[in-house]
């Protein structure tokens, strides 16, 4: 029988794509039909070691060139970004999931439905890029997703408070404003793929709050309280509004946690 670990390490410490991708689709399957352990014996690799590939070229965020969607360079430029952003989001999810042990089963096998889904919005947009004569790759990308990830390695908590419930969160309030700007250009086809995206990244965020919320019971802790003090030691900054109140309800926020975050913003 196949390990989930085992097969986390394999995804998160070697760089090649396709690979990462095979692997991904098979763990889910191999879960689906019971062929997979969730038995946590090996030592834990350091983030730090953790593989990407070569390209796309990395920069710091705000050494990103700026491109309007109304050219084409601007739109693939656009896609290229969001798929980056999906496939840093399959390493984010393996990551969870190898990172912290000792968690019911159930915890991984959230995470690892989640990177499956992440995996496949990752395709998805590399055929549009496709479609467009651009590939993953072609254009520099940034490394803020993960930046995170690396700040929060030792915390459970502070990984779902900045992770799901922050970075991907912020997916919720932008990407219904960007599919009415595909749907001003009559782009049925982009509309179509961000809508998925935002379907699922819904329920993605929504796991994250459920087990947020659920590990800071079994702590004691005052879920709110613990998403404010969390967010405060680990944004840089103001967070960034405005808050799509009606899908972050949905995924697990509550009105008192919206609040906050709009005077915060």
């Amino acid at each position: 029988m196949k390990n989930i670990f085992t097969i986390a390490e394999k995804c998160l410490y070697h760089s090649d794509i396709i690979q990462k991708i095979q692997l991904t689709h098979h763990a889910k399957k191999l879960a689906e039909s019971n062929q997979l352990s969730f038995q946590s014996a090996d030592s834990v690799l350091a983030i730090t070691k953790t593989k990407f590939p070569e390209h796309p070229l990395l920069l710091k965020p705000r050494d990103m060139p700026r491109r309007r969607l109304n050219s084409e360079l601007g739109k693939a430029a656009f896609f290229h970004a969001l798929a980056h952003i999906e496939f840093i989001a399959i390493y984010l999810a393996w990551d969870i999931l190898y990172r912290f042990r000792g968690l019911p089963d159930v915890f991984y096998q959230d995470w690892l439905s989640i990177a499956d889904e992440e995996a496949q919005h990752f395709t998805l947009i590399r055929e549009h890029l496709h479609e467009m004569n651009v590939d993953y790759g072609d254009f520099p990308a940034h490394r803020g997703l993960w930046d995170h990830a690396e700040d929060t390695a030792a915390d459970i908590l502070a990984r779902l408070a900045m992770v799901p419930r922050c970075m991907e969160a912020r997916g919720l309030d932008v990407t219904p404003q960007m599919i009415k700007k595909f749907k001003i250009q009559d782009d049925q086809k982009s509309v179509e793929l961000l809508t998925r995206i935002l379907n699922d990244e819904v329920g993605h965020v929504k796991t994250g709050s459920y087990w947020f919320k659920l590990i800071c019971e079994q702590r004691g802790l005052n879920y709110e309280e613990k998403y404010k003090e969390l967010i405060e030691k680990y944004y840089v900054g103001k967070p960034k509004g405005p808050f799509n109140r009606e899908l972050r309800i949905i995924a697990g926020f509550s009105n008192a946690e919206i609040n906050w975050l709009e005077q915060r913003a």
